[in-house]
């Protein structure tokens, strides 16, 4: 494997899905090659008489056919987790044409658990590094889940699933979803029971290349507080966000059939993938005085992962049959232009909408009315606005109580 550098620039990582029935049941032949020692990718174009030869692309890391979920993430997201738990933001997203094995990638089948993707088995990882984290260290972790269908941004997690959620910025936050729902969880089986209540409302549909396609870009993001005592005595908190991204594939009606209301969600999917193609080519031409972030929602929401403060890594999902050639040396291009995007990752330290440290204060206040007796008047501080912070016990049933962020 080639040596892996520690650097701010996106990551890139590709992996090759094995053939499916239906490429065996058609006689297509395997196009391409995967070495993962030397960390390269060869695609050879199989039309008799064409004379080319393979085109070979270098990453940071690649995966063959037979790769393994856990050796997927531990080369791929657990450098990332660590990250976030510092007090970085983090982002990993899965890119590719539509049935190259995205959200088997970052999902995989959670009831197996040598099938569990990306997301999952960072939600052990989570909660084992806090469990292990010495005595005078508290953590908060909150969980907020959202699609972009059609260009709208929906709640997952929300009561009313026709409600279209607003792209908002502000100078001390910067990008983020008004009215989004924030779950806080207290270890990983209260994440892995939220996931599930959002999948049931992701949109997803039948097409002739895959009979469960993503028709929605996903994010699932969790909000990591980590609050400890420096070394001048006071308390600091540290605030990470890692970003779990499973885009919905690119297409080619002509291949998938898509009619219709399919046809319209291909048409999105398209032009937000094609804006997120513009971005990366604007970041990496090093000539652009301007990046079309606001041209998709999904480009503004991923502003900090490309070019921003994120350590951010992409992984390429790619078919191995000749009968995706085109499809799967656009993917490698688009990958490869991805890996000369810096970005500028800083730990979050102290931010002014740490829950911890709201928290922290009501319980000072808490202590001082104890002490004299008074009345407890809360917080005096008011912020721009409140969201509203929801648990979900164990039951699945929501529970709501006002949290001012």
């Amino acid at each position: 494997m080639p040596e892996e550098k520690e650097s701010d620039n996106v990551r890139v990582v590709v992996r090759c899905r094995p053939m499916n029935e239906k490429e065996k049941s058609t006689n297509c032949i395997q196009a391409v090659k995967v070495d993962e020692v030397r960390g390269t990718v060869s695609v050879t174009k199989l039309t008799p008489g064409s004379g080319e030869p393979p085109k070979t692309f270098t990453f940071d890391t690649v995966f063959g056919p037979e790769s393994k979920q856990v050796d997927v993430y531990n080369k791929v997201a657990r450098r990332i987790v660590d990250k976030v738990l510092e007090g970085y933001n983090g982002t990993i997203f899965a890119y590719g044409q539509t049935g190259t094995g995205k959200t088997f990638t970052m999902e995989g089948v959670r009831s197996v658990p040598e099938l569990r993707g990306i997301i999952p088995n960072s939600f052990a990882h989570i909660f084992g590094h806090i469990a292990k984290a010495e005595g005078g260290v508290r953590f908060l972790v909150r969980v907020s889940y959202l699609e972009i269908y059609n260009e709208d941004v929906r709640d997952l997690l929300g009561k009313d699933q026709s409600a279209k959620l607003e792209v908002k910025e502000r100078p001390d936050v910067g990008v983020y979803v008004k009215d989004l729902a924030t779950f806080v969880v207290n270890n990983a089986d209260d994440m892995d029971r939220i996931m599930t209540i959002g999948n049931k409302n992701r949109s997803v549909g039948s097409t002739n290349m895959n009979a469960n396609s993503s028709r929605s870009h996903a994010i699932f993001t969790v909000t990591i507080e980590c609050s400890e005592k420096g070394p001048d005595g006071e308390q600091h908190v540290r605030v990470g966000k890692l970003h779990l991204v499973d885009l919905a594939g690119s297409e080619r009606q002509q291949k998938t059939g898509a009619t219709g209301q399919r046809l319209k969600e291909a048409t999105k999917i398209n032009l937000s993938l094609s804006t997120l193609g513009n971005v990366i080519s604007a970041l990496v031409d090093g000539k652009s005085s301007h990046i079309p972030y606001r041209n998709s929602k999904l480009t503004r929401l991923l502003q900090d992962s490309l070019g921003g403060n994120s350590k951010t890594v992409m992984c390429a999902n790619c078919g191995p049959a000749d009968y995706n050639y085109d499809e799967t040396i656009s993917s490698l291009r688009y990958a490869n232009r991805a890996k000369n995007i810096k970005n500028k990752a800083k730990i979050n330290e102290d931010p002014k909408d740490a829950l911890l440290r709201q928290f922290q204060k009501e319980i000072d206040d808490l202590k001082k009315r104890l002490e004299n007796d008074g009345e407890y008047t809360g917080s005096e501080e008011e912020t721009e606005s409140e969201s509203e912070e929801e648990i979900i016990d164990e039951d699945g049933n929501k529970k709501n109580s006002q949290e001012k962020t």
